[in-house]
């Protein structure tokens, strides 16, 4: 079981204050290439979730059967096995997505994320901590492809959710600025992606930092005292 005092513990690492891509500045190689529109980042990162979740319950369920000296060989053969799985789904399924997506799919294997948090967490940990641990560091990693993606095509392109016809044939992408926008190539190019990385990276110290000031301002509680009888 899982208490809520944990649960929350993990869910607050995972998504903010341990954050793959701007704190722990893990896989940068698909952070920079894939994120030139939010679907990109969005699909590569579902796929690392559920990669990370399985691999965390496998790991951690097989922890005390795996020798120390050969854990590493074993932890890349079982998230290889999960990563191969998700390939060929995502090639069956999503085949336009798969072929835009590429080798990044494959190369989730070597992902210093995946590979990270199975060592240091699931290794360690319970089978139910290590899925949530798993999951919600993917969740970290998702909402911060998505944001990145959208910023690079909103400024490289003008639109939101470009490639949203390859997972949803119905929908087409939003058109935020007028079609006559000439875009802004830098945005696009690895360049602009380390850009507003950083400036990413920037905002949420500079959250942190206000949040210790706030907190630092608040009035300390009172101290209560016992009455005379």
């Amino acid at each position: 079981m899982i208490t809520r005092d944990e649960f929350k513990t993990i869910a607050s690492n995972g998504i903010w204050k341990q954050n793959t891509s701007i704190v722990q500045i893990l896989g940068l190689c698909p952070l920079l290439a894939v994120t030139t529109n939010a679907v990109n980042g969005i699909m590569l990162s579902l796929a690392t979730i559920i990669v990370m979740a399985l691999s965390g319950v496998a790991i951690s369920s097989l922890r005390n059967l795996i020798p120390h000296e050969i854990r590493i060989p074993v932890f890349i053969l079982i998230v290889a096995a999960l990563v191969t799985v998700v390939d060929l789904l995502f090639n069956a399924n999503l085949h336009e997505l798969y072929l835009v997506l590429g080798i990044f799919i494959p190369l989730i294997v070597t992902n210093c994320i995946v590979l990270a948090r199975v060592e240091a967490f699931a290794a360690k940990n319970a089978p139910l901590q290590s899925t949530f641990d798993g999951i919600f560091m993917g969740v970290g990693m998702l909402w911060t492809l998505a944001l990145l993606g959208a910023m690079r095509e909103f400024l490289g392109s003008g639109t939101i959710l470009g490639g949203i016809d390859m997972v949803f044939p119905n929908l087409q992408p939003i058109q935020v600025l007028p079609e006559s926008y000439p875009g802004f190539l830098l945005a696009l190019l690895p360049p602009g992606a380390f850009i507003l990385l950083g400036c990413l990276i920037a905002w949420k110290n500079w959250m942190e930092a206000r949040a210790a000031e706030r907190n630092k301002q608040k009035p300390p509680a009172p101290v209560a005292t016992a009455g005379c009888h």
